[in-house]
């Protein structure tokens, strides 16, 4: 019976690589890519050619000056907790990626899908309070008397988070279900 139990054991551990949790991993991928991307993006905000507002720096352009004028945007405190609400979950989203990866090389995926689904729920709660303070205080904050959007920057950071949310939803599946039929 003990020899029983052992080997079903092994099976669990070294089981092929189901496509629910491949699909897991490459949503968690691009939801650390898309991270990065809003995190470096030079335009959150844009106003006409004449403005616009990173997670970094605020710059715009006179009519009369050919040169931008910049100023950081880590003065005020609700960009700066933006930033950093982005930035935990951009670093629990990394880590995700990392102990997601390090599990299909050692082959113990059941052991880390809950830690795994657990920090990318985190990272969804982080991010979306991230992006749903910053357009409220900007529109507060900030009085543009032009035309001015949310631009790909913050479109980047949405990709993230809903990328992030459904690799946790496909870490949250239960392996053991699935895994008899792989």
């Amino acid at each position: 019976m003990s020899s029983a139990i052992t080997e079903t054991e092994e099976s669990a551990r070294s089981s092929p690589l189901t496509p629910l949790k491949l699909v897991g991993l490459v949503c968690v991928f691009l939801a650390l890519c898309l991270d990065v991307g809003a995190v470096m993006s030079p335009a959150w905000v844009t106003a006409d050619d004449q403005y616009y507002l990173s997670l970094w720096e605020s710059c715009w352009k006179p009519t009369s000056i050919d040169k931008w004028q910049c100023n950081t945007t880590l003065s005020s405190d609700w960009q700066v907790a933006t930033l950093t609400l982005l930035l935990g979950g951009g670093a629990l989203v990394l880590t995700s990626f990392l102990v997601a990866l390090v599990a299909v090389c050692i082959g113990t995926r059941r052991r880390f899908s809950r830690p795994v689904a657990f920090m990318l729920f985190a990272t969804v709660v982080l991010q979306a309070c991230c992006l749903v303070l910053y357009p409220i205080k900007f529109i507060e904050s900030i009085n543009l008397k032009i035309y001015h959007e949310f631009n790909w920057g913050y479109g980047l950071a949405w990709g993230g988070t809903i990328f992030a949310f459904g690799g946790g939803i496909l870490y949250c599946l239960n392996p053991k279900s699935y895994e008899t039929y792989y």
